[in-house]
């Protein structure tokens, strides 16, 4: 085992929702973006890091199904499983580092809300856009701390971006379409600025 894989996985062994930043009662930004896209509901989207956040739950509310969420930790995903119940049998769940990640197919829709500024080293940033680059058919949705943000997570270093700079790392493939600074509250009563994102696959 990874002591990536080690150190998310025992997180999410030792602390609850309400003992993690990240944590969102409704993920109301991200699904204010996806609901935008007025996205064909049977096609594939996949939720990077998705955890055991509950942007699924809203995924499946909205009549989604053909969803995957892959996380590093195994156990961020047994939760989620749990939470969900018998309906977590229509998701495919994939535990996997992002940087081991090799997709069967590709989707419609990338989100990604807190896993790509985890990544700080540039071979590693380059995979993970490769991997976008030529999985990823339509739309991508990023969500990443912001240049005003945290400069760690979870005792991890982060790389935080700006709108040019998030743009400058995909626009060889993808076509910024919206960039917006949003302010996320803590379950601790804190604040850390995202940028949320929005890009359209370009086809020429």
């Amino acid at each position: 085992m990874s002591k990536s894989v080690e150190h998310w996985n025992n997180i999410y062994e030792t602390k609850g929702p309400s003992e993690v930043s990240w944590t969102e009662d409704y993920p109301s930004y991200s699904i204010e973006f996806i609901e935008s896209l007025s996205l064909d509901k049977s096609l594939p989207i996949i939720d990077i890091g998705g955890g055991d956040s509950r942007v699924v739950d809203s995924l499946l509310e909205l009549g989604f199904d053909n969803i995957t969420v892959l996380d590093i930790s195994e156990n961020a995903l047994n939760r989620a499983k749990l939470r969900l119940g018998k309906i977590s049998n229509k998701i495919e769940w994939i535990s996997c580092d992002i940087l081991n990640f090799k997709p069967k197919k590709t989707y419609n829709l990338w989100h990604d809300r807190a896993c790509f500024h985890f990544l700080t080293e540039p071979k590693h940033i380059n995979y993970y856009k490769n991997v976008v680059r030529k999985n990823v058919i339509n739309h991508l949705l990023l969500s990443t701390f912001s240049d005003r943000g945290p400069l760690k997570c979870s005792g991890l270093q982060v790389t935080r971006y700006n709108c040019d700079t998030i743009k400058s790392n995909f626009e060889d493939s993808f076509k910024l379409i919206d960039c917006e600074y949003k302010i996320h509250k803590t379950p601790f009563n804190t604040e850390q600025s995202f940028i949320y994102s929005s890009f359209k696959r370009k086809f020429n």
